[in-house]
């Protein structure tokens, strides 16, 4: 057994040397560091959407519902929902479970990321979990409520463009005051918890 072990030890070493002196000395694989976003003491601990995040939180919103009112659709055959239909996938869109969206930080910014959200990066860590679908759920149902379920519906027959107008674009909507449908500018310091 020990001239074997013996014999297989030394055409190891003489492998690995034979494969040193034919290629040299491999070159390094280039290294990336992505750091996590960091977040403030509001982002982390608010049960509310820090306010630069609004207008991103509220096309995430859209497209959810966007997308649950077009399959609900789709499901029945038809082209419109009854009243009670439409308002129970209203129900069911905002309390999903919005796990899919997170925070990611691109070019120093920080922005939702997640299905239906523009400038995503894959180079990027997104922080997901914890507060977030807490925070998208709170702020659907809050449209709901302030918009109505006729009007939303309303809007989604309209099309993408009106349900997202109605939600973010309008005059009271969290896009209103930003540019491109970025995000609002922030009003609060990062002190101000």
């Amino acid at each position: 057994m020990w001239p074997v072990l013996a014999a297989w030890l030394a055409l190891s070493l003489l492998a690995a040397m034979g494969t040193e002196e034919v290629c040299g000395d491999l070159p390094a694989a280039p290294s990336r560091s992505i750091p996590a976003p960091q977040l403030s003491p509001e982002e982390r601990l608010s049960p509310h959407m820090p306010e630069s995040l609004h207008c991103d939180a509220c096309h995430a919103i859209a497209f959810q519902i966007e997308e649950q009112l077009r399959r609900a659709e789709g499901k029945v055959g038809r082209k419109a929902l009854s009243e009670s239909d439409y308002m129970e996938v209203l129900e069911r869109s905002c309390s999903q479970g919005w796990e899919s969206y997170g925070v990611q930080e691109l070019d120093g910014e920080k922005r939702l990321a997640g299905p239906g959200l523009p400038r995503q990066e894959p180079m990027s860590v997104m922080v997901t979990g914890g507060p977030w679908p807490g925070r998208l759920s709170k702020m659907c149902h809050g449209y709901v409520g302030e918009r109505g379920e006729a009007q939303i519906y309303g809007a989604h027959r309209r099309g993408p463009a009106a349900l997202r107008e109605l939600l973010c674009h309008g005059e009271k909507g969290a896009c209103a005051s930003s540019k491109a449908g970025g995000p609002a500018p922030r009003k609060a310091t990062q002190d101000e918890l």
